[in-house]
């Protein structure tokens, strides 16, 4: 059965940073497309960034530059290094995993994680 399981999630103040993990069991980390969406209340789920089986990344234009997505294969993890936090950074994190970065693209990845609460304070 596969498990994506995030962590590292917290309260920040503006300006801070946070590194949010993703561990990953049940497949073959090292062939799946990576991804990080985020949501807050009241809005849809938003593409935040991605990171292929051959460590080509994507983000979103609002997170271009603050954010980085990395994974170490050899512990099935990935990454999301989070700095000069917003408040409108403010959301439930969510992981996901999909053979294809084009599925992530297109919002539909096979697996997501449960989600990790982001709170920026101003």
């Amino acid at each position: 059965q596969v498990r994506l399981v995030e962590s590292g999630g917290g309260l920040v103040q503006a300006g801070g940073s946070l590194r949010l993990s993703c561990s990953a069991s049940g497949l073959t980390f090292q062939n799946y497309a990576m991804a990080w969406f985020r949501q807050a209340p009241g809005k849809e789920r938003d593409f935040v960034a991605a990171l292929s089986w051959s460590d080509s990344t994507r983000y979103a234009n609002s997170v271009k530059g603050r954010f980085t997505i990395s994974r170490d294969n050899a512990k099935n993890t990935v990454y999301l290094q989070m700095n000069s936090l917003k408040p409108e950074d403010t959301a439930a994190y969510y992981c996901a995993a999909d053979l294809s970065i084009q599925a992530i693209l297109r919002k539909e990845p096979d697996y997501w994680g449960q989600g990790t609460q982001v709170t920026v304070s101003s």
